[in-house]
């Protein structure tokens, strides 16, 4: 059967492609892991967007009564880090851990 090249997303970051284009080449994936792998890049480049804008202007803004409220991109950040590493996890990319990688669930 003839295997087709995969190419990266071009909405994704050039350094996000790459890194896409290596997982890809380093691993066998089926068509869901591929899914997923693109989940997660897209994740991280949403994650990097946020810390972008954090960094142009600030963790805080203050609202129309002058209190301190965190920037949406916060949460944006948070959420896409949470996504990208889990969706990691469920891509199972690194051989030299345990079957289940994830920590102890809490509260039983």
């Amino acid at each position: 059967m003839k295997t087709k090249k995969l190419t990266p997303p071009a909405h994704l970051a050039d350094a996000t492609q790459r890194w896409w284009s290596s997982v890809v080449s380093d691993w066998s994936l089926d068509d869901h892991h591929v899914r997923l792998l693109t989940l997660a890049a897209e994740a991280w480049d949403r994650a990097s967007q946020a810390r972008e804008a954090i960094e142009a202007n600030g963790l805080t803004y203050e609202d129309r009564f002058g209190q301190p409220r965190s920037r949406p991109e916060v949460a944006i950040e948070r959420d896409s880090r949470l996504a990208f590493a889990r969706l990691l996890r469920e891509l199972c990319l690194d051989d030299s851990t345990p079957d289940d990688p994830r920590p102890p669930r809490i509260g039983g």
